[in-house]
């Protein structure tokens, strides 16, 4: 039996980078502040990353799914340098009216990663922007943490859907998570 490994599911847009509406152009993309720095102290905790995203550019004939590999690229590229690894990148193509099961606040994205890589959902954290990654990471059996980008201040949350924690950063978002597992 093989041991279940601990992950980090990321949001794309708005939590790992600056948000640019349906943007496939790698030159537009920029990691939010403090990103390298707190995926550089989760992989040195041996936590795995992976980004969890809706992507429903796709369904509005915004861009293909094949614009999405130099995005890819260009995101594993910009971490890579400073010696950290995006394990997976697992996105809907979906319309938000198409009633799928693999867009968040469904949980399917998280549980084929985990499924796929062997990862220890009770001890894995969601990170994201919206409440929808809230609801996702909840539903998936993770802890969650809110990140908040400063784009909008007035979410509101179900009783049962509140974060676990709400940062302003992923250097913030490791120390939490890092101060929370001591240990594990």
């Amino acid at each position: 039996m093989s041991i279940l490994k601990k992950a980090i599911f990321l949001d794309k847009d708005g939590t790992l980078i600056h948000n640019v509406h349906y943007n496939v152009d790698p030159q537009k993309i920029r990691l939010t502040d403090g990103a390298i720095e707190g995926l550089k102290k989760l992989i040195d905790a041996d936590y795995e990353l992976y980004i969890i995203s809706n992507q429903q550019g796709v369904a509005l004939n915004y861009f293909t799914e094949k614009d999405l590999v130099p995005v890819k690229e260009k995101i594993e590229e910009m971490v890579s340098i400073h010696g950290v690894l995006i394990s997976g990148f697992y996105y809907c193509p979906h319309h938000t009216n198409d009633n799928c099961v693999c867009r968040k606040p469904q949980p399917k994205l998280i549980k084929d990663a985990a499924q796929d890589h062997n990862l220890d959902l009770a001890n894995s954290w969601m990170i994201g922007d919206m409440p929808t990654d809230i609801v996702a990471g909840k539903k998936a059996g993770c802890k969650t943490i809110f990140f908040d980008n400063g784009l909008k201040n007035d979410w509101q949350f179900a009783k049962d859907e509140n974060p676990d924690h709400i940062v302003k950063s992923l250097d913030e978002a490791a120390d939490y998570i890092l101060d929370k597992n001591k240990g594990y």
